[in-house]
């Protein structure tokens, strides 16, 4: 089905549900899709956090029974209107989801379960507040007094229309947000939040415009809601069951895909006006309970993520038969490694600019010393090999000048701008990238997508289009390109190797940090990668070589730094620092050094 086949399907569908009250829709069904329209947009802006980007939420609740007791204060007893009434609700929710998300997602360790105890604690200190002052007060709010427009035919039809509009809304924020640039950055934060901020995510202010979206949406249902009923108490708003429903149709209809709570909320609706009417409610009840637990067991990723995982096997069973009738290919490269040094080098120029300047950097923790005045330079177009026994500091250094630790002590200038202290993202976007020694990929994200998020990241504003460009051309240079609907779990560990540099070069980098990217590769593979480097090398970027394996060490650096316990203890040409007793003593101990 192409584009114009899904948007003629979508108009059409979309002509019907506006049309349906005036087409003589019985006003009992237009109650029960006003009830659909409820859970689906609960649901679904429950998922523009919770589901994209992991941070699971049960104070869902709080923000819908904020929009209910908005609705009864400005339009039962400041007599607004009612379109005003349900805006301000929404901006009401939206600026209580902002101040908590100002609180807790500066954070690091309120992640998890953290997060949704204390989102659901919100519900439970805004109930006690409302209770106790005079916007309930106790007996609850009335809102029968409060004049409503007349949209449609009938009276049921003016809900069924303002909810119709918000899901509508809803669902569409819900798409552009998943296809969006933002969406890709918020799955990365499901995935690894940490690696998503130094792949250049900004992660605190995607987070909290998701949630100011998920709670704005909340809160203009549960104004329409406040309506519906007309009439609001603290123990029908703030209870336990929105939270848990929505959770429950999102995880259903799957949670990582947009139309995954539309589908959920649909579903048990449904059986929940099927199974629960009349004399069989109780038994109804069950036998949903045993339905949604058995779907929930069988299809972990929900309906459409099982679809979807399904649908993706299938392509790549398709992409490997043709492959497999050609054969497989082979490295024609010796099992033994033998790597020979340039004699020219782009790092001898007299004229050497700096792009890398650290001064007196020190990182405690705890009153541990394990980076202590640390100075190092790295020029353009130079290959810095920083060499060190394990636990000599060689990947706090590595993290502290990528922000993912803040310096205790000392100066980072990256290209002439101080950037020691910025957060991880800022430093990406300065121009500096760094890959990891075991590899940290979204493994929720293809191949493709894991490029494509690190080129709309870095330091450079492109287009989609253009980032999928950009991706595409660093998965061409690092071999992956008949890897991009793959995902990382199904690449080997020399591919997965190739991932984090094609990731990490996707940015456009100036200054490229190399954690031990050749750790647990074959001969033959570490040959392609030291080839693959000095490619880099050549298209202008500089490089800090963080190894054990040496020959590939002295093959590729320029220049080599040595620490040991945090301290630099030799600098200089590759052979020279190699034969320094204090080296030889840091690696093989004294009577090595004899």
């Amino acid at each position: 089905m192409n584009k114009i086949q899904r948007l003629s399907i979508l108009f059409v569908v979309l002509a019907l549900l506006f049309a349906a009250p005036y087409l003589g829709l019985p006003v009992h069904l237009q109650s029960l899709l006003y009830v659909i329209f409820f859970w689906m947009t609960l649901a679904t802006s429950w998922n523009m956090l919770s589901g994209y980007s992991g941070y699971f939420s049960f104070g869902h609740g709080a923000f819908f029974g904020v929009g209910m007791y908005g609705m009864a204060t400005l339009a039962a007893k400041a007599d607004w209107p009612v379109v005003p009434a349900a805006l301000g609700s929404g901006l009401l929710a939206a600026l209580l989801a902002l101040a908590i998300g100002a609180l807790v997602f500066n954070v690091r360790k309120i992640r998890g379960e953290s997060f949704a105890l204390i989102t659901l604690a919100v519900g439970f200190v805004l109930a006690t507040v409302v209770v106790n002052t005079p916007i309930d007060g106790g007996p609850g709010v009335y809102l029968m007094g409060v004049n409503l427009p007349q949209w449609g035919p009938k009276p049921a039809s003016t809900f069924y229309y303002a909810s119709l509009v918000l899901t509508v809304l809803c669902v569409a924020v819900a798409w552009w947000l998943f296809h969006a640039r933002a969406g890709l950055g918020l799955l990365a934060i499901h995935d690894d939040e940490d690696a998503a901020e130094v792949n250049g995510v900004p992660t605190f202010w995607l987070k909290m415009g998701a949630f100011a979206l998920s709670s704005f949406f909340a809160g203009v249902m549960g104004a329409i809601h406040a309506l519906y009923v007309s009439y609001v108490t603290v123990g029908e708003t703030f209870n336990i069951t929105v939270p848990l429903t929505v959770v429950l149709m999102s995880v259903l209809g799957g949670s990582r895909h947009w139309a995954g709570p539309m589908v959920g909320g649909i579903l048990i609706t449904l059986l929940l006006n099927a199974f629960t009417a009349g004399e069989s409610a109780l038994v109804g009840k069950v036998i949903i309970g045993l339905v949604l637990a058995g779907a929930v067991l069988v299809m972990p990723r929900g309906i459409l993520g099982t679809w979807q995982l399904r649908q993706h096997k299938r392509l790549i069973q398709n992409q490997r038969e043709p492959a497999a009738g050609h054969g497989e290919s082979v490295h024609d490269q010796p099992d033994e490694l033998v790597l020979e040094r340039p004699l020219i080098r782009p790092a001898d120029a007299p004229d050497r600019e700096k792009v890398l300047e650290v001064r007196g950097l020190n990182k405690q923790f705890s009153g541990i010393r394990a980076l202590n005045g640390v100075d190092l330079d790295l020029y353009r177009g130079e290959i810095l090999g920083l060499l060190g026994p394990n636990g000599s500091g060689k990947s706090t250094f590595i993290n502290v000048v990528t922000g993912h630790y803040k310096p205790t002590e000392g100066t980072v200038l990256l290209r002439g701008q101080s950037c020691a202290g910025w957060p991880a993202h800022r430093i990406r976007r300065q121009g500096l990238s760094r890959t990891y020694q075991i590899p940290r990929p979204f493994n929720g994200l293809t191949v493709l997508q894991n490029v494509t998020l690190a080129a709309h990241y870095g330091g450079a504003r492109l287009t989609d289009a253009q980032a999928l460009a950009e991706a595409q051309e660093w998965m061409l240079f690092t071999g992956l390109q008949d890897k991009g609907d793959h995902f990382p779990d199904e690449l080997n560990l020399h591919q997965r190797k190739f991932l984090e540099l094609a990731r990490a070069l996707a940015a456009r980098p100036h200054v490229l940090l190399l954690d031990e990217v050749l750790s647990g590769l074959t001969p033959s593979e570490i040959g392609a990668a030291v080839q693959t480097i000095r490619r880099i090398r050549e298209r202008g970027t500089s490089i800090v070589f963080v190894e054990h394996v040496m020959s590939a060490v002295l093959a590729l650096s320029d220049r080599l730094v040595v620490l040991n316990q945090g301290e630099v203890i030799a600098e200089g040409h590759p052979q020279d620092v190699m034969s320094r007793p204090e080296v030889v003593r840091a690696y093989l101990g004294d009577e090595a050094a004899v």
